[in-house]
């Protein structure tokens, strides 16, 4: 059984998107980031602080490297992660990548408060917000075998997801 591997941008629900979606299908769910988290003994904030986005960025492909060894998990990839061709050919061909494509403006609401990005800890945070997104959206579309419109509940979106993937 192949992994569903869900990309989109920070905030989009890919791990509350994963987490219904592993409920409904008795797979295993992985957030990459925890995964990450976890492998390191120390969290992503402090990975960027003390190897810089280089030293995660070499963790988060180990990460895509193992995960796309496993079969049958639902994994929420880093934000980023499927922005960098080696992350996407790691899991290209078995895996099927799902895109949780949500607007920008939904983004921005759901991020508000947001202190544990490290990325968005800026004072022009709105600023950057729109920048990393409009670079990053045409990585996950090419990244991605189906699109998802992420705006509705989770448990609705997951229902579309395992209608997609059938």
């Amino acid at each position: 059984m192949d992994n569903i591997v869900i990309c989109g941008f920070m905030g989009c629900g890919k791990s509350t998107v994963g987490k219904c979606l592993a409920k409904k299908t008795g797979r295993k769910f992985v957030d990459m980031d925890a995964y990450i988290e976890k492998k390191a003994g120390m969290t992503v904030a402090m990975i960027f602080e003390k190897y810089g986005e280089q030293g995660f960025r070499d963790l988060e492909h180990e990460a895509c490297v193992e995960l796309a060894a496993e079969n049958g998990l639902i994994i929420a990839s880093g934000g980023g992660a499927l922005t960098f061709e080696r992350n996407v050919q790691a899991f290209r061909g078995k895996d099927t990548v799902i895109l949780l494509d949500v607007p920008l403006e939904v983004i921005r609401v759901r991020l508000k408060n947001d202190t544990k990005r490290p990325l968005l800890q800026r004072p022009d945070k709105d600023r950057a917000m729109e920048e990393l997104y409009n670079k990053r959206l045409p990585y996950y579309r090419k990244a991605a075998d189906i699109t998802i419109h992420g705006k509705d509940s989770p448990l609705k979106t997951a229902c579309e997801i395992m209608n997609a993937v059938k």
